[in-house]
């Protein structure tokens, strides 16, 4: 379960469009743009696997934490199970917490 004031975080990433999701995500990853990669708990072990991977390839932290409603419900978008943070600072704040 994620702490509030991340989800809040996360909610302000997303209004500044800081937050990438589905295809572009990987894309970025494979890019090196972001900086931070959340993945719901409650995420199909093959997407967990598949986005575990790729970060550590590219040497980009990512945490497993939270569950997919909780994420979706925070950025507004349905159906999210993993998120990146294009944003150094708020990858740092949300990291940090």
């Amino acid at each position: 379960m994620l702490d509030k004031n991340v989800l809040s975080l996360l909610g302000l990433a997303m209004r500044a469009k800081k937050i990438v999701t589905g295809d572009v995500l990987m894309k970025n990853i494979r890019q090196k743009k972001v900086y931070f990669v959340l993945i719901a708990e409650d995420a199909s072990e093959n997407t967990k696997k598949k986005y575990v991977d790729k970060c550590s390839y590219y040497h980009i932290d990512y945490q497993i934490n939270g569950f997919i409603d909780e994420i979706s419900r925070a950025i507004g978008k349905d159906n999210r199970v993993a998120l990146g943070i294009v944003d150094r600072g708020f990858a740092d704040k949300i990291k940090s917490k």
